[in-house]
């Protein structure tokens, strides 16, 4: 019997009539934008003064900035002619994240070419077709929980999972991957016990580690319950209605998951439990290793390589037959860390143009000349700004921390709310900017162009802004401390 929720009647899967005459625009491709946003960095050199902070190694072995010690310095525009090299550079930076995305890409072709993921799959989509009010929340909490600690860029390789959970669902490709980039966002920018940005936040600002945590947990909670509300009642309407999903027209020419029988997919035998243990237990190890071990990407890499071996031994294949897979799988990924490598060069033109302190010391004499009340919610605005130029969150704070923890003391708002709004800027806007690695790596593993993501990101961007507003001017109001 076929499933109802995975049936589309023919009407629902024929595109709309004349859609392409009623297109009166056309994104360009995500290397396009991305190249475009290097530019705007580039002629940005030659317009914006170049400044630079002195730079000092705290008791705490930190490089930070004397925030006193801002001038002007001889202009050092960046040569348009060079931008290949920054892109180069860029690539070369993001090696690990390059061969992280490459090396998954080959595993999970290995575990899809054995059919255990669709026969797994389907026994999920079966089980929780109208039960999104509960499988949303929970996966959203997981991933939530996990990137209190972690980067959502541990995820890239997972996402070809959840969307594919999704679809099985009667849901869109955006809802698949929003499990994890909305969950992911919130456990990373609520700074729970995150050790890059939080805690290095706290130690510049001369505060208790791990201090302030309750009211992070309740700002976790608080955008957990948002983004759950926001994430069911699309997923519900894209499902009652497929041609509401910005992704219609692409998830249509994909049909090898929704239109099939969910007991076509085959049986969970040996072989498939066998093959999908060694993906539970592969993913199981990074997560450890990331919270426990201190592993970085490289480790995850070898992580999936050891994957796409074990994985390729359950299913049965033979050495050969594992290597065509796992290259198969791996030429798929090219484009998607390509993605990431352009992405890298936006940063490095901004420091080789040596005007970041230029826009964080003009950020902060803004931020001055507003009122008290509304302070809070500036830094949490400036932030987001200062992130499309520093997307590294430690780096952000070391840059930003000591310019806004003598502003705050200033103007008489607790350190504990600044970095509460640091948190918040370095964090949600992550999820917007073409420059994001994690957003980025995923829509490029899941076939997303950036504009469709957009269009369902944007209502959700502006609930969280509104959110933190919010949150911020409530820690502003009760003087979150300590400090």
């Amino acid at each position: 019997m076929m499933s109802t929720v995975n049936v589309r009647s023919e009407k629902n899967l024929k595109a709309p009539e004349n859609q392409e005459n009623r297109k009166l625009f056309k994104v360009p491709h995500s290397f396009v934008i991305i190249l475009f946003i290097i530019i705007f960095a580039t002629a940005l050199t030659w317009i914006v003064p170049t400044g630079e902070f002195e730079r000092f190694e705290n008791d705490l072995g930190i490089t930070v900035v004397n925030p006193e010690t801002f001038k002007y310095i001889d202009s050092s525009q960046v040569n348009p002619l060079g931008i290949p090299l920054y892109i180069i550079e860029g690539f070369i930076k993001s090696a690990d994240l390059f061969f992280l995305i490459i090396l998954s890409g080959g595993a999970f072709n290995v575990i899809t070419s054995s059919g255990a993921l669709q026969a797994a799959v389907g026994k999920v989509a079966k089980k929780y077709s109208t039960k999104e009010s509960i499988f949303i929340p929970i996966l959203t909490l997981l991933f939530g929980l996990i990137c209190t600690t972690q980067g959502v860029n541990l995820f890239i390789g997972f996402a070809p999972v959840t969307v594919m959970i999704a679809r099985a669902m009667g849901f869109d490709s955006i809802v698949g991957v929003a499990i994890i980039l909305l969950g992911g966002a919130v456990g990373f920018s609520t700074g729970t016990l995150n050790p890059s940005t939080t805690i290095v936040a706290q130690k510049l600002a001369d505060l208790p580690l791990y201090s302030g945590i309750e009211f992070r947990i309740f700002s976790f909670i608080v955008y957990m319950i948002i983004t759950n509300i926001f994430l069911i009642r699309y997923a519900k309407s894209v499902r009652k209605n497929p041609q509401l999903s910005p992704m219609y027209d692409l998830d249509i020419m994909d049909q090898s998951i929704v239109d099939r029988d969910l007991d076509s997919f085959g049986d969970m035998n040996s072989r498939n439990w066998l093959v999908m243990l060694s993906l539970i237990g592969t993913l199981a190890v990074i997560v450890y290793g990331g919270v426990k071990l201190n592993w970085g990407l490289i480790e995850s890499s070898a992580a999936f390589l050891w994957l796409g071996i074990i994985a390729g031994i359950a299913a049965g294949y033979g050495p050969s037959k594992i290597a065509s897979c796992f290259v198969e799988g791996a030429k798929k990924m090219v484009a998607a860390a390509m993605i990431i490598g352009l992405a890298r060069a936006v940063p490095g033109v901004l420091t080789a143009g040596k005007i970041i302190d230029t826009i964080v010391y003009g950020l902060g004499s803004v931020l001055s000349t507003i009122p008290k009340f509304a302070q809070g919610m500036a830094m949490y605005i400036a932030n987001n700004f200062i992130n499309l130029f520093v997307t590294s969150g430690s780096g952000q704070a070391a840059a930003t921390m000591p310019i806004i923890i003598p502003l705050s003391d200033i103007v008489g708002i607790s350190r504990q709310t600044s970095i509460l709004a640091f948190n918040f800027g370095d964090g949600f806007s992550n999820y917007i900017m073409p420059t994001s690695t994690a957003l980025m790596g995923i829509l490029g593993v899941t076939n997303i162009p950036y504009d469709r993501w957009m269009k369902f990101m944007w209502k959700m961007f502006l609930v969280w802004v509104l959110t933190g507003c919010i949150l911020v001017f409530i820690a502003q109001m009760i003087n979150l401390g300590p400090m």
